[in-house]
C-alpha cells in the first residue's frame, strides 16, 4: 500500500536530518532542472550555485586525434534552442553553444565537419567524478575494461538476442548446430567479412577467442565459464569452428550470444596473440585500432569524450542483414550529476541519457516536450530492466554470513515505502532476483508455496526481532540492537549512481529498527563491489531474460565468486555445495525441457530462499532519455524491437537503426 502524503513528507524530512540537503535533492527532484534556454543556451540549473566538478574546473582536454588526410575544424554544435526550434534551425546556428553547466566541451578540432543533425551526443557511462580513466582502453578482456563503455561498438558477435522482440539476429555466425548429447557446437561463420585492417575474419577467430578465455580462466572475463564448461574449440576450415564440451552444454550458443551485459567478445587473433590480454589495452589511433568488424572507427579520445565516426562500409548493410548507420558520428561525453544530466537534455546538448530519477522526469517533459522514455512521457518512465535491485550483505563476513541475520534485515525493510518513497512510486517490489518478463512467470508460479513459507516481501519487525535475538543480539532500552559483546550493530550501505533516491529509505527503514545504517556512494563502488570490500550494498543482478532460470541460478555458484567483470559474478560471496550441484545439473539441461528445469528451479529455491543470500527489493527501470528534436526510431513501448540501453551489448541494434529527424 502507497504511503499516505503526510507520512511520505514525515520521511523525507528524516531521510533529509540524515543525509543532507543534497541527498534530499536527488530524493525529491527539489532543485528542478531550468526549462530549455534561449540561443545563447548558457543557463545554470536553478537551485543556487552550479554544482563543482572537474568537468567545470577546466577546459576540456585536448582529445588524441587519428590522423586526418586533410583536417578540418567541425563546425560548433547548433546553439542551444527552445524545444519548439526546428532541428533545421538549430543546425543551421552559427553561435558556439554553452552547454548545460557541468558537462564536458566537445572538441572535435582536427576532424571532418560533421552537421549537428548527423551527430548522435551520448551522455554516457563509465566518467569517474565526470571525467573518463578508461579512454585508451578498448581491449574487453583487460583488467578494468568495461565493454559498457565503447567497446561494445567494436566486437561483434556470434548472434544478437533481444528478450522483448523475443528474436535471434545470427550474425558473425550464419549457422550453428550441437550433436545430438550437446557435447559439441558446430558453428558456421559468414565468409566476406574482413577486419578494419584488412585481415579477414574467420572461425580461427573465434576459436582462438575460446581457447584463450580457457586458458586464462579467472584473470579475465568470461574465462571461468569457457574454463568450467569448454574442452576444446577448433576451426575445421575458414568458416567452421567446432567446440567441444566438458559435459552437455545445451546453452552455450546462447551464452556466447550479446543480450544485455553477458555474450562473448571475439578478438581478432592476428591483434591479440602473443599479449597479455589482462593489460593489452588495444589501442592505438595511428594504426586504426580498436580493431573491429563492426561500422565504427574510433578517431578521437580523451578524459572529456570519445568520438566514433562511420566507415565508409560495413559487411551487414553490403549483405542487407542490417542498415547502414545514418548516424555520421557517435560522441559520448561521461555524465556529471541528476541536475546537470537532466539540464543537458533539456538544452537539446544531448541525445542520449540513462537514466535519471522517477521524480526529475516531469521537470524534463515539461521543459523540453522532445526528450521521451521507452513508456513515452508516463511512468515508470522506462522499462523493466533484467537488473531487479537488492540489499547485498557479505555473506563472508559476520554478521551477515548468518541467515537469520540476512532474513531479519529482511522482514524490517517495507518495501511499499521503497518503492512510494526511493522510486516516487514508478516500481513494484519483486519477490525473486530475476525479473518477471513472460518466459520467466512459470518459475515465479512454481515456487509459489514456498515464497508463502519464505515471504521475501514481508514487512514484519516482530519476525526480524525474533530473528535478531536468536543470533545472539539484544535491543536496548534505547531501541538499539547490539550484538553478544556489547558492540552496536552498525554498517555501511554503498551503492552507486542508480540508487540515490533509494539508499537512504533503506537506511533510515533500518534505524528505525534499532539498527544503525548509513550509507555512501563511494566513487570507486565498482571496484569495491567486486573486489567484496563492502559490508552491505544496494545493487542489481544480471542474469536470466529468457524462459531459462538457469543464468539468475548461476549468480550464486561459488564458481562464479570474485571473478572479474561485474557480469554473472556471485557478489554475495555465498556458498553451498549442495546449491552448486543442483545448477550445475541445470547446466547440462535443455532449455526446452521445461518440466525439468522447473523441477530443477524448485530445488535448488528450496536452499536459496532459507537461506537468502541477498534481500531483494524491487524491479529495476531503465529510465533513459530518447531526444526526438535530433533522431528518431528509438525503441520503445510501440516499437520494442530491443531494450534501449546504450551501454548493453546490443547497442549497435540501436545506433545503427535510429533515423535522423531531418
Amino acid at each position: 500500500m502507497a504511503l499516505r502524503t503526510p507520512n511520505r513528507r514525515e520521511f523525507l524530512k528524516t531521510i533529509a536530518l540524515a543525509a543532507g540537503a543534497a541527498t534530499l535533492a536527488a530524493c525529491s527532484g527539489a532543485s528542478a532542472p531550468t526549462p530549455a534556454p534561449s540561443s545563447s543556451g548558457g543557463a545554470a540549473p536553478s537551485g543556487g550555485a552550479a554544482p563543482t566538478s572537474a568537468a567545470q574546473a577546466a577546459p576540456a582536454a585536448a582529445p588524441t586525434t587519428a590522423p586526418a588526410a586533410a583536417p578540418t575544424t567541425a563546425p560548433a554544435p547548433a546553439a542551444a534552442k527552445p524545444a519548439d526550434q526546428s532541428p533545421a534551425a538549430q543546425a543551421a546556428a552559427g553561435a558556439a553553444p554553452k552547454p548545460a553547466a557541468g558537462i564536458a566541451q566537445v572538441n572535435t578540432q582536427g576532424l571532418k565537419q560533421v552537421a549537428r543533425n548527423r551527430t548522435l551526443i551520448y551522455l554516457g557511462q563509465g566518467g569517474v567524478q565526470g571525467k573518463y580513466v578508461d579512454y585508451e582502453l578498448w581491449n574487453p578482456y583487460a583488467v578494468g575494461a568495461n565493454h559498457q563503455n565503447g567497446p561494445n561498438m567494436y566486437y561483434e558477435p556470434v548472434a544478437y538476442y533481444s528478450a522483448f522482440a523475443d528474436k535471434e539476429w545470427l550474425w558473425l555466425a550464419e549457422s550453428y548446430e550441437y550433436s545430438a548429447d550437446f557435447k559439441q557446437l558446430t558453428i558456421k561463420t559468414r565468409s566476406g567479412i574482413n577486419w578494419s585492417d584488412g585481415k579477414p575474419f574467420s572461425a580461427e577467430d573465434i576459436a582462438y577467442t575460446l581457447r584463450s578465455l580457457k586458458e586464462l580462466g579467472a584473470k579475465v572475463r568470461w574465462g571461468v565459464d569457457v574454463q568450467q564448461f569448454v574442452d576444446d574449440a577448433q576451426a575445421t576450415n575458414a568458416n567452421t569452428v567446432v567446440v567441444k564440451f566438458k559435459a552437455p552444454n545445451p546453452r552455450w550458443f546462447y551464452f556466447m550470444t550479446y543480450k544485455y551485459d553477458i555474450g562473448i567478445y571475439p578478438v581478432p587473433k592476428h591483434v591479440y596473440d602473443g599479449q597479455d590480454w589482462t593489460s593489452f589495452k588495444a589501442f592505438d589511433l595511428a594504426k586504426d585500432m580498436p580493431v573491429t568488424t563492426g561500422p565504427w572507427k574510433l578517431v578521437a579520445v580523451s578524459p572529456d569524450q570519445k568520438i566514433h565516426d562511420r566507415r565508409d562500409a560495413w559487411w551487414a548493410a553490403a549483405t542487407g542483414l542490417y542498415p547502414m548507420p545514418k548516424a555520421e558520428r557517435i560522441i559520448t561525453i561521461p555524465a556529471i550529476n541528476e541536475q546537470v544530466n537532466a539540464q543537458a537534455l533539456i538544452n537539446n546538448d544531448v541525445d542520449y541519457y540513462g537514466s535519471l530519477q522517477p521524480a526529475t522526469w516531469p521537470t524534463v517533459f515539461k521543459a523540453n516536450p522532445k526528450i521521451i522514455t521507452h513508456s513515452g512521457q508516463k511512468p515508470p518512465y522506462g522499462y523493466q530492466d533484467w537488473w531487479p535491485c537488492s540489499l547485498y550483505v557479505n555473506c563472508e563476513k559476520e554478521p551477515f554470513s548468518n541467515p537469520d541475520v540476512r532474513w531479519a534485515l529482511s522482514y524490517y525493510i517495507d518495501r511499499n515505502i521503497v518503492v512510494d518513497v526511493g522510486w516516487s512510486g514508478a516500481a513494484e517490489p519483486i519477490a525473486l532476483p530475476m525479473p518477471t518478463y513472460p518466459g520467466l512467470q512459470p518459475f515465479f508460479d512454481a515456487v509459489k508455496p514456498l515464497l508463502d513459507k519464505y515471504p521475501t516481501l514481508e514487512f514484519n519487525p516482530k519476525k526480524g526481532d525474533e530473528l535478531l535475538s536468536k543470533a545472539g543480539f539484544k535491543k536496548g532500552s534505547n531501541g538499539q540492537w547490539t550484538d553478544a559483546n556489547g558492540k552496536p550493530f552498525k554498517f555501511e550501505i554503498i551503492t552507486t549512481g542508480s540508487f540515490p533516491a533509494v539508499v537512504p529509505v533503506v537506511a533510515e527503514l533500518l534505524k528505525r529498527q534499532g539498527i544503525d545504517a548509513s550509507f555512501s556512494l563511494p566513487t570507486d563502488f565498482d571496484n569495491r563491489f567486486n573486489k567484496g570490500d563492502y559490508e552491505a550494498a544496494i545493487y542489481g543482478h544480471g542474469g536470466s531474460v529468457s524462459g531459462d532460470p538457469y543464468f539468475t541460478l548461476r549468480l550464486y555458484q561459488s564458481v562464479t565468486t570474485a571473478v572479474p567483470g561485474a557480469h554473472l559474478v556471485n557478489f554475495t560471496r555465498w556458498k553451498n555445495e549442495q546449491y552448486d550441484k543442483i545448477v550445475d545439473e541445470m547446466a547440462v539441461t535443455s532449455s526446452s525441457d521445461k518440466a525439468k528445469l522447473l523441477d530443477i528451479y524448485k530445488r535448488a529455491m528450496e536452499i536459496w530462499l532459507p537461506n537468502l543470500p541477498d534481500i531483494v527489493l524491487t524491479k529495476f527501470y531503465h529510465r533513459i532519455g530518447m531526444n526526438t528534436t535530433y533522431w528518431k526510431g528509438w525503441p520503445t513501448e510501440e516499437n520494442p524491437y530491443v531494450n534501449g540501453a546504450g551501454w548493453h551489448l546490443t547497442w549497435n541494434l540501436i545506433n545503427t537503426k535510429i533515423e535522423p529527424v531531418q
